[in-house]
């Protein structure tokens, strides 16, 4: 990122003498008011998950909109130092030493989990707080760091979920597991492998793939003749295109087909998997559907900062994120210490839900928002459970 400043032509002593005290009077003005606080963020604005990166940006939007029209921070105007990382750590990694140099108190980022835990790792070195708003690995806030806040929820509880809809339908014996091989679908992988056993599945298979992989068919060919009742899948977005349209291809047809959040959880897998995605069960954190107060508002502005696209969970995370970094600015002042030390003792309500870091089981700096199951039913997210957010009922078996 860079900014042009323009050279200054040289004052004389005297006028810049009344230059000087004009803005000393003026500082307790309305020129008070047209100061800057920056906070700085990290996305995949291009690469691999510019999707995801497109849908953090416009929360970010929407969030600082409503901060400024609010007042701003504690009279500044709030500013947010945009940084693209491409979908690339090393890329991820140098925009935010460009952050740290320009002396912002407070990094939100990144998208992905593969590029936010290092980027935790260094922001926590140069101790300067970094609030991740999506990525889901488990290891980023256990045992996490004094410097890093989640305000999404971790990878457990999306499978946590899924497991416990799954045995309140009963019926369901088997399960297979299939995952992208990389921080997040491993994260899902060995939570979905340890979990299910305790539910009473037995898991028949599970497998990662690699990052380029088109053909999903010989996998799910073996899944069909081991007939499981459940199929799990995590990856993300053209990949869960990809596997929805085969498996319904090679006639793989269990009793519940489910994608753990990410890219199943984008209105793009909806458009780009068609009929081919109905009945999916998708967790998710956030849904335009949910109870919190001014959720529907927020699904509003948020479509209009996309230009009409239907916005994900990943917006609305980014939101939440860019309010909390606005709140502790707001209690700490602009210094990363001090910031950090107001992030411990956040307390917000928000249209995303709660946001409240806290340490327990081994996690660090976690928020918890309640885990929602969704169903793909005409084409559309519906929320299904649990039962406290519930806005439609699930078909199951799916048809």
């Amino acid at each position: 990122m860079s900014r042009f400043t323009p050279s200054r032509p040289r004052l004389s002593r005297s006028r810049r003498g009344r230059t000087l005290a004009a803005l000393a009077l003026l500082a307790t003005g309305s020129l008070a008011l047209a100061d800057t606080i920056q906070v700085g963020a990290i996305t995949s604005l291009s690469g691999r998950f510019a999707t995801f990166g497109r849908m953090q940006q416009a929360g970010f939007r929407v969030a600082l909109d409503e901060i400024n029209a609010r007042g701003g921070v504690n009279g500044s105007r709030l500013e947010l130092l945009l940084e693209d990382d491409a979908s690339d750590t090393n890329k991820a990694l140098n925009a935010a030493e460009r952050l740290v140099n320009r002396k912002v108190p407070v990094v939100i980022g990144a998208y992905s989990s593969g590029i936010t835990k290092p980027l935790s790792q260094y922001l926590a070195r140069v101790k300067v707080p970094l609030i991740v708003a999506t990525a889901i690995d488990e290891t980023i806030t256990k045992p996490g760091n004094p410097y890093t806040f989640r305000v999404n929820n971790q990878s457990s509880v999306y499978t946590r979920s899924l497991i416990d809809q799954l045995r309140k339908l009963g019926g369901m014996k088997t399960a297979v597991i299939l995952t992208s091989n990389d921080a997040f679908g491993k994260s899902v992988l060995n939570d979905a492998a340890s979990l299910l056993p305790r539910a009473g599945f037995t898991v028949l298979a599970q497998d990662t793939y690699d990052k380029g992989l088109t053909d999903f068919r010989p996998l799910l060919n073996r899944y069909r003749s081991q007939n499981p009742d459940v199929v799990i899948l995590a990856s993300y977005e053209e990949d869960a295109v990809a596997l929805s349209k085969q498996v319904k291809e090679v006639g793989l047809s269990p009793k519940v087909i489910a994608g753990i959040a990410t890219g199943f959880a984008l209105p793009d897998f909806l458009k780009g998997a068609g009929t081919a995605a109905e009945n999916y069960l998708v967790t998710m954190v956030w849904n335009p559907d949910v109870q919190y107060p001014g959720a529907r508002s927020l699904y509003t502005r948020l479509k209009k900062a996309l230009n009409g696209e239907e916005p994900s969970q990943h917006a609305a995370q980014s939101y939440a994120a860019m309010l909390a970094a606005a709140d502790a600015i707001q209690r700490g002042g602009t210094d990363p210490e001090k910031v950090r030390a107001a992030l411990m003792q956040t307390r917000l309500s928000t249209a995303f839900g709660p946001v409240n870091f806290r340490t327990y089981g081994g996690y660090q700096n976690q928020n918890s928002v309640v885990g929602l199951i969704t169903q793909v039913q005409n084409g559309q997210f519906v929320t299904v459970g649990p039962a406290t957010a519930a806005r439609g009922k699930i078909v199951f078996p799916r048809k």
